[in-house]
């Protein structure tokens, strides 16, 4: 199984919630440290949400149709 980066969240709450609605899609998906991080370093770090290569459109479509565009990255 070859995963896939599906998105980057720019913390482990908002890849927690993605993980969620991939799950409810019936995705499984993976969670990782999207940058390093010093082990003693405090807070969240931006997260990359991955997919197994052959579900990557299905997660797609999945994310952008429950969520808000004023969810993803770059929006305040």
């Amino acid at each position: 199984m070859s995963m896939i980066q599906v998105a980057v969240t720019p913390d482990l709450a908002d890849a927690e919630e993605m993980q969620s609605i991939l799950r409810s899609a019936g995705i499984e998906s993976e969670l990782h440290p999207a940058v390093d991080q010093h082990p003693s370093a405090l807070g969240d770090i931006p997260t990359q949400v991955l997919v197994d290569e052959v579900n990557l459109a299905a997660a797609q479509d999945a994310i952008e149709a429950l969520t808000e565009p004023d969810d993803l990255i770059g929006e305040p």
